[in-house]
């Protein structure tokens, strides 16, 4: 959101026109990767034998059960399927991210409900419960990275 709004003040982008990449230039030249992470095709910023591949899913269905030595259990690879949410919300919706789905997300992580442990479908439902005018938005971007999350997979 920083970036749809930082870069040009004046003329700020619209989730629709944002490119959606995060940590855009970070790659030493001649690797083969855009950003660190693309919260619009999870999964796609990054592919090269020197530094490996972007392992981000988009979906539920893509889910990575980790153990905990790896990633703590997978925290930043499947942050791929609430960012695509979020990047989905925002454009379900429309305008400007930080006015729309952004307040959204903030209320959820804000809101003191919130558990240290939460799972994403948790997590999804706090959004849900902060959409306000929105929340059939909101509920379609879930339903489109898989929610509602199967029964055997609300611990995580």
């Amino acid at each position: 959101m920083i970036k749809q709004w930082g870069n040009d003040p004046a003329n700020p982008q619209t989730a629709e026109l944002s490119d959606w990449l995060i940590g855009e230039g970070i790659w030493a030249k001649g690797v083969n990767g855009r950003a660190l992470r693309d919260m619009k095709a999870p999964g796609t910023a990054y592919n090269d034998e020197r530094v490996g591949s972007d392992r981000q899913p988009g979906h539920w269905k893509n889910f990575q059960k980790l153990p905990l030595s790896e990633d703590k259990g997978g925290v930043h690879i499947n942050s791929g399927i609430p960012n695509h949410a979020f990047y989905l919300a925002s454009t379900l919706i429309g305008g400007y991210s930080w006015q729309t789905a952004g307040p959204i997300w903030y209320k959820a992580l804000t809101s003191g409900k919130l558990r240290q442990n939460a799972s994403f479908k948790e997590f999804a439902e706090l959004t849900i419960l902060n959409a306000d005018d929105h929340e059939d938005k909101i509920k379609e971007a879930w339903k489109r990275v898989g929610y509602p999350f199967g029964e055997a997979r609300d611990e995580l």
